[in-house]
């Protein structure tokens, strides 16, 4: 007898709806599983015969060929457990056929029947729904994640019995999501901590107001780490397509907390400087699996100490930063990550990094060989560089208080929603996202405006990529002003945050 059901096989965020098929015939009694299974889903025939027989179902005692399509795609992890066994249950006449059309059944089996979350089920029902699948049936456990996809009705099972229950007419057996409650906000270090360092809090304040690029030089002990944890609380809050692109790469990586499944703070990564390329831009065996600049998708990706960083680790950034996607390649096929991060770099200016320059001990070698690290083509990338300067007197912030992040993310608001009003025909939220050719030409500055870019890629001191990167930080500046278009000191202080000097 033949069976079908519905499952889910994820390559990066994509997914595709997968057809399980179940032919119980006669023959000697084995199973067969055929469909580029991996490693991770061939040992599901164990599983799976385990898990019905302690539900109180007899596995069937003929042979069995289970065949998921389409056969050409790799499928791998223990997603699938609970589609399988469904399919061999209504194959064998253990269960009826009706529910499962239509029906998507995500989930692994344990032993004992026990059905266990996995990572992915919000971006395997968005795959689902595109599918044409109304209904859902998940691990109870992830049940809040599942109830984020519209259109589809998710429910929730303990166990395999339930489900087969379920299945037999007891619409009772499932669980229905609760709803969804407010989820407190999670709390945010203010900007109003960081004692002096105006120039540095200018450059944070332009980064958030535009989604640029930041380098912070200076240094232990100047502040750097703070400046940067503090960029997020400056970002305003996802929008719902962002947040479950979001979502989505956390749900993947299985960062996601059940009792706050939809992230909608922008999030902040830093990884450590000991981390492998595949942690850092997403890797291993097999399905790649999504990386730090990923997790920081909409968010702030933080390198501190960045000149610890291996040469070849900092290299890898690149390609991500122009484009906002990684691309994958492996054995099963490329996977597509999207990666629409701003990076923030800290450094101490070299190994010894003394309190005051004056004491530096290092060669004028050791301080370039020690910088050198971060390369042309990196710094090219990298919109604002700001100097950090040591602190001379606590006393300084009791006489004139810091501005807080609730100041400063109004004056960032204000400026992002101009940006937004201006790119809207055009599908973008930020100045970084415009590309230099529609600057240059649609939104073409006078001669005597851009005068000082002229002179900078004339003397060599500038590349087109810093001039365009520079009429982008020009256009945040006018912004944070209230002008309509940039004058000739916007374009000039933009192109001094990319002065080396301040690196």
């Amino acid at each position: 007898m033949l069976a079908r059901s519905w499952a889910v096989a994820l390559s990066g965020v994509d997914g595709m709806a997968v057809e399980v098929e179940a032919d119980v015939g006669t023959g000697k009694p084995k199973v067969q599983l055929v469909g580029l299974p991996d490693a991770a889903l061939l040992e599901a025939k164990d599983r799976v015969r385990a898990a019905v027989r302690n539900s109180g179902v007899t596995w069937p005692d003929q042979q069995v060929t289970l065949a998921m399509s389409p056969a050409d795609l790799p499928k791998g992890g223990s997603g699938y457990d609970l589609s399988l066994a469904c399919a061999v249950l209504a194959g064998a006449g253990e269960v009826p056929q009706a529910e499962l059309g239509g029906t998507v059944l995500i989930g692994e089996l344990a032993l004992d029947g026990r059905l266990r979350p996995v990572r992915g089920v919000l971006p395997g029902l968005l795959a689902a729904r595109r599918a044409g699948l109304t209904r859902a049936v998940v691990p109870i456990e992830a049940l809040p994640e599942a109830a984020l996809v519209d259109g589809m009705r998710s429910r929730g099972a303990g166990r395999l019995a339930d489900v087969l229950a379920w299945l037999r007419g007891d619409e009772t057996a499932l669980v229905d999501p609760e709803p969804a409650s407010a989820v407190p906000s999670p709390d945010v270090p203010d900007l109003a901590d960081v004692i002096g360092q105006p120039e540095a809090r200018w450059a944070l304040e332009v980064a958030a107001a535009g989604g640029h690029h930041l380098l912070l030089v200076g240094p232990p002990g100047t502040g750097k780490t703070m400046l940067a944890e503090r960029l997020v609380g400056l970002l305003p809050a996802l929008s719902t397509r962002e947040a479950l692109e979001v979502t989505a790469i956390h749900s993947i990586a299985g960062l996601l907390a059940p009792e706050a499944p939809l992230v909608t703070v922008p999030p902040f990564v830093a990884p450590h400087h000991s981390a492998s390329v595949a942690a850092l831009v997403g890797g291993g065996s097999g399905t790649a699996r999504p990386g730090a600049i990923s997790k920081a998708h909409r968010g702030v990706l933080f390198l501190d100490e960045a000149c610890e960083y291996r040469a070849h680790h900092l290299e890898a950034l690149r390609t991500a930063i122009e484009e906002g996607e990684i691309r994958l390649a492996r054995r099963d096929g490329v996977a597509r990550y999207p990666a629409r991060f701003q990076l923030v770099l800290a450094t101490n200016p070299c190994p010894c990094a003394p309190p005051r320059d004056v004491d530096c001990t290092c060669s004028p070698v050791e301080r370039r060989r020690y910088f050198g690290r971060l390369s042309g083509p990196l710094l090219d990338r990298i919109d604002l560089r700001a100097r950090m300067r040591p602190i001379t007197a606590m006393s300084a912030a009791d006489a004139t208080p810091p501005e807080s992040t609730d100041v400063v993310s109004q004056r960032v608001a204000a400026a992002r929603g101009r940006a937004a009003e201006r790119w809207s025909e055009r599908g973008w939220r930020t100045n970084a996202e415009a590309p230099g050719p529609v600057l240059r030409r649609d939104f073409r500055l006078p001669r005597k405006v851009t005068a000082v870019l002229d002179r900078g890629l004339s003397t060599g001191i500038l590349s087109a990529r810093g001039a365009d990167r520079c009429l982008r930080v020009a256009w945040t500046l006018a912004d944070l002003d209230g002008d309509d278009r940039p004058t000739a000191e916007h374009v000039a202080a933009a192109l001094e945050f990319r002065d080396r000097r301040a690196a």
